[in-house]
């Protein structure tokens, strides 16, 4: 069946759906070149269509280990070729059938790095999946829906719950879930940590109950400005505990100090993004999911510095407080998928924790 994106801007690419259906949401693409079942599964990309510039999608197959959620959040996938037959000795199923499974709508045969060139000049904007055939009119109107805001809320567990640790004393972590990919939550267990996961609107109060000796801010979907009450009760655990955040947990964090956020033309999202250590004059591999990104010039006079930078266009990649125990990064250190360059960062957390007791 033939299908068609359509961008805000009219533009116009065509391609072959895998079942009739629509979709809408904001179009942005990641340039990975593995790990398409964890980026349907990552929870930052809730409510948007995806794209992916590799040619070939669904190669290696689908498998329960693979997932970073409970499910897909994400409205839409547009790929290039959609491969039905994956070879892996850890594939469980076939691409095809687990869009189906996560009611994800796919636009496949597409010219993905022409989509991807054209976002990258005109900027991220959004977009609609339609059968071919739909009327202007009936394109429009999808097209003059609002984007999702509350797409936090979407995501984040419903419920509290723990990670326990093989050793009694390991460090205690309460984590606020904005979105948070499991494999992040794996590492911190794999670095000796004891997790309580939370709701992303858990108040400041009930996690300083529980008595952490840190606290995690997750990754997540959305303008970072559009939670003002997880802003406010980020602001009260400021200097009460020892904090690491990372991608919108370190833009919640800079929201907090009084720093300010604003909406990259594109956005960073792909397994090959450089990261400049400024301390190492170094350069790293990461993984990153953003949109959004942290304004140099409102951080003046402010308690915080500047650690990380992205090589491609030197916007801020992380953040230190210079009085407090708290440093935050733009990216996902874990890396699922993507190099592991960054798993220092969850060390030099453990290091803070015992210098902090």
């Amino acid at each position: 069946m033939k299908g068609t994106l359509v961008l805000e801007d009219g533009s116009a690419f065509s391609g072959e759906l895998l079942d009739e259906a629509k979709a809408f949401g904001e179009v942005v693409f990641n340039t990975g070149m593995t790990g398409y079942q964890e980026v349907l599964t990552d929870p930052s990309y809730c409510s948007q269509i995806v794209i992916l510039t590799y040619p070939m999608i669904g190669n290696y197959g689908v498998a329960k280990n693979f997932m970073e959620s409970r499910k897909s959040f994400v409205n839409g996938f547009i790929i290039a070729e959609l491969c039905d037959v994956g070879s892996n000795w850890q594939s469980e199923g076939e691409l095809p059938a687990f869009l189906r499974e996560q009611n994800v709508p796919c636009l496949y045969g597409v010219d993905t790095r022409a989509v991807t060139r054209h976002i990258r000049s005109v900027g991220t904007m959004k977009g609609v999946i339609v059968p071919e055939g739909v009327s202007k009119e009936a394109v429009d109107r999808l097209l003059a829906q609002p984007l999702q805001k509350d797409v936090v809320a979407t995501v984040t567990t419903k419920e509290p719950y723990r990670w326990e640790a093989e050793c009694a004393d390991a460090p205690h972590i309460v984590v606020m879930d904005f979105g948070i990919k499991q494999n992040i939550l794996r590492s911190l267990h794999a670095f000796g940590f004891r997790l309580t996961v939370v709701p992303a609107h858990t108040s400041a109060e009930e996690i300083l109950a529980q008595n952490p000796d840190g606290i995690f801010l997750s990754n997540g979907p959305g303008d970072p400005q559009d939670v003002p009450d997880i802003i406010a009760e980020v602001k009260k655990l400021i200097g009460k505990k020892p904090l690491f955040g990372i991608c919108l947990g370190h833009q919640l964090f800079a929201l907090a100090m009084g720093a300010n956020t604003y909406k990259l033309k594109f956005g960073h999202r792909g397994s090959n993004q450089p990261v400049k250590n400024l301390a190492m004059n170094r350069v790293h591999i990461s993984s990153q999911n953003h949109g959004f990104a942290v304004e140099e010039a409102s951080l003046k006079g402010l308690p915080l510095e500047v650690t990380h930078r992205a090589v491609n266009d030197d916007t801020i990649e992380g953040l230190r407080h210079t009085e407090l125990p708290i440093f935050t990064v733009q990216y996902h250190p874990e890396a699922s998928p993507g190099p592991e360059d960054n798993r220092y960062l969850f060390e030099q957390f453990r290091s803070m924790l015992k210098e902090a007791k």
